[in-house]
């Protein structure tokens, strides 16, 4: 149980430096992630940054992830739930612009003109506050391959073992705290999850 993002972040930096973690840059996943990976940063004295995706929603019910985009367009699909449900490569494709736009607009208004850090040749660690079903998290870490990074580390304070294990076939490393096997939302292994305001996202991502 972690007492707040804050307290993850300095929980998730000592695991990192338990591994031995080189890192060149964090990026954090805003808004929940920004607070986490703001500790994470300062721990390894490495600049922060943020990277975003949108889910894809389904048909008539968008709160079912088909997959997501990231702001680049960096896409993760889930095939067999697009097949299942017989869904058009048409919807899929304005669904994937529609995510990434909303996600490129995010990161805009988070980064608020600032130049975005060149990850080419960098290692690179993505943080968040926990995962769930992994489907953004999965299009971040397509993004920052897409970007041409050296390494791309997810580390993250807490998700379920089935969604740890199945990200480990997709970014480099993962490194979680706390993998729980009843495990419901994020926010059950917070004593204080209260949202992240966009005002306190972009005052961590100055600092």
């Amino acid at each position: 149980m972690f007492e707040d993002r804050v307290d993850a972040g300095r929980q998730l930096a000592q695991l990192l430096d338990e591994h031995d973690v080189d890192i060149d840059v964090v990026l954090a996943v805003p808004r929940g992630g920004l607070p986490v990976g703001r500790a994470v940063a300062d721990a390894f004295d490495v600049p922060l940054d943020i990277v975003a995706a949108k889910k894809l929603g389904a048909p008539g019910n968008p709160e079912l992830a088909i997959g997501a985009a990231a702001s680049d367009g960096s896409v993760w699909l889930n095939d067999g739930l697009i097949d299942r449900l017989g869904i058009g490569e048409g919807y899929v494709e304005s669904e994937r612009k529609r995510a990434a736009e909303t996600a490129r607009q995010k990161v805009d208004r988070y980064r608020q003109g600032r130049e975005e850090i060149d990850l080419a040749g960098k290692r690179v660690a993505i943080v968040d506050d926990g995962v769930a079903t992994g489907a953004t998290t999965t299009a971040c870490i397509e993004r920052v391959k897409n970007a041409d990074a050296a390494y791309v580390l997810l580390a993250v304070p807490v998700g379920p073992p089935d969604t740890v294990e199945r990200l480990r076939g997709v970014a480099d490393e993962v490194i979680c705290d706390e993998t729980p096997p009843h495990f419901s939302a994020v926010g059950q292994f917070y004593r204080s999850f209260a949202q992240v305001t966009d005002e306190e996202a972009v005052a961590y991502l100055e600092r």
